[in-house]
């Protein structure tokens, strides 16, 4: 180290204080015991991410030495929160407490000795969970993202989403899931692929015609996206097997076209306390909200009753646009990903509609219905009819 090199360290060794490993780790220990009472204290570690990858202190926050300026603000926007930074052996982080203190951080530590004199002194520290070179390059962009990152893209690999149908709506949602990285996806579609369906359900092709439509949807699944394993039910969804099935997922999104089984799906999500992402379209128009148990309404606050057949045709008897359906489930997608990762104001207690003609898409404000037979105040969603000899007519 050069004379210009040291004094600039003295300077450093003078201005931010330092802790040793010890007084870290103690301040960590107190924050964990008493909670709100413990001054807050954000630990950050601003070694490289090779160094990051051989080991570091549990509960710390990454942010390289390279990135602080761009970085750190958003990672501690509050400056007056105590830092503590550390890097290998303490020379960094020094310089880094300087750089935060100019940036206005009022309370900046560095750790005397760093890494080194943590692991040198036994205390515990942990080795984060590495991707492989391959999910690097392929969700190199959700890397890139703050909001979602390595950590985030983990959280999506070991998540499990089930989509109710393997038709319009559920193959945008499971494709786009797919290549995002969710880790497992569940299935369950007892019809069959027909022409008819190639206009709007992207997962299957003409030489799928007369495969069962969730086999159909693995294999094309598998093919776009390695990482994910495709979970498949030939089954309808009913009384018998709907609670089994939900049990295992994070999330539902329902893709479903019919009255009994959007009832019976929200029953058994609101005893299972499982979101479910409802989506439907009718020719031009479609509409899409979140049902969060007991966060917002349930589909029973919206339909107590299901409307007559002649106001609620299938696509199969009015219609719909083809790329509507796509536009709606990818809409599903996305909102499922929020739910996954925490981020962004998921749909709970709003319902958006889109009108492909108009190009609009508009937001009606949803409240949960205090009388509702299942979520309301003296609802009990075990047992309720779900309509099924009503549609049939």
């Amino acid at each position: 180290m050069g004379e210009a090199s040291r004094e600039i360290m003295r300077q450093a060794r003078q201005e931010v204080p330092e802790w040793s490993a010890s007084q870290v780790r103690q301040s960590l220990a107190e924050q964990r015991e008493n909670g709100e009472q413990a001054p807050d204290v954000a630990l950050v570690d601003v070694r490289e991410k090779h160094e990051w990858n051989e080991g570091h202190i549990p509960g710390a926050i990454h942010v390289p030495r390279g990135f602080l300026e761009l970085q750190i603000e958003e990672a501690i926007p509050d400056k007056d929160q105590t830092v503590v930074l550390y890097c290998a052996g303490g020379v960094r982080s020094l310089m880094a407490g300087k750089t935060l203190q100019q940036m206005g951080y009022r309370n900046v530590i560095s750790m005397a000795g760093g890494f080194g004199q943590w692991k040198g002194s036994g205390f515990e520290f942990e080795m984060p969970r590495l991707m492989s070179d391959a999910q690097a390059r392929r969700y190199s962009r959700h890397l890139l993202v703050p909001e979602v990152g390595e950590q985030g893209q983990f959280k999506l690999l070991d998540s499990k989403v089930l989509l109710i149908g393997a038709g319009g709506l559920g193959s945008p949602s499971a494709y786009y899931l797919a290549a995002a990285g969710v880790g497992t996806l569940g299935i369950i579609d007892a019809d069959v692929v027909d022409e008819s369906n190639l206009q709007r359900q992207i997962l299957h092709n003409t030489d799928r015609v007369g495969q069962y439509k969730a086999e159909s949807a693995k294999e094309t699944l598998q093919k776009l996206n390695p990482d994910v394993n495709v979970v498949t039910y030939i089954e309808r969804l009913d009384e018998e097997n709907v609670r089994r099935i939900i049990a295992d997922y994070d999330v539902i999104i329902d893709g479903t076209d019919n009255f009994p089984t959007r009832y019976l799906l929200n029953d058994a999500a609101l005893l299972a306390n499982k979101p479910v992402i409802h989506g439907s379209v009718f020719r031009f128009e479609g509409q899409l909200t979140v049902f969060k148990p007991y966060d917002g309404p349930c589909y029973r606050c919206l339909y107590p009753e299901p409307p007559p057949p002649a106001l609620a045709p299938s696509c199969a008897e009015a219609g719909v646009l083809g790329v509507l359906p796509g536009i709606v489930g990818l809409l599903q997608a996305t909102e499922a990903i929020k739910l996954l990762l925490g981020i962004g104001d998921p749909l709970v207690g709003r319902l958006m509609t889109y009108d492909a003609l108009a190009g609009e898409f508009n937001e009606l404000k949803l409240f949960r219905d205090p009388h509702c037979a299942a979520c309301g105040e003296n609802g009990n969603p075990e047992n309720l009819p779900t309509y099924a000899d009503v549609c049939a007519l």
